[in-house]
């Protein structure tokens, strides 16, 4: 149950982030203003706290794996909401941070929390 909490919490930080990312980038690099600014630096904070729930108690373990999730995460974005098409070596690269993630987080550990 810890590693499917861990992936939910994963997943919505992700959309948080990188949300807010892009919300900034939309008010500042496609002049949409100060609305679309606030909404992202909202949503970036809610990336922050989405990160503590985590079940793993290690703030550099999980900004570390979070890394890769990112990665994968922000070219998934980039295909639904702007018409990114990733090329071979995007995926391969977005498969390689994701089996880091699995690995950072899941592999077993004495008295692991996962």
């Amino acid at each position: 149950m810890n590693v499917a909490r861990s992936l939910l919490l994963f997943a919505v930080a992700a959309l948080a982030e990188i949300g807010g990312a892009w919300l900034v980038w939309q008010g500042v690099r496609e002049h949409r203003g100060w609305v679309w600014i606030g909404a992202g630096v909202i949503a970036l904070g809610a990336y922050g706290f989405v990160a503590t729930l985590q079940p793993d108690a290690e703030f550099g373990r999980i900004l570390a794996a979070y890394g890769g999730v990112f990665v994968a995460g922000s070219l998934a974005w980039g295909m639904a909401v702007d018409g990114f098409v990733p090329d071979r070596w995007d995926v391969v690269g977005a498969l390689i941070c994701l089996v880091g993630v699995a690995v950072i987080m899941y592999a077993p550990r004495p008295g692991g929390t996962v």
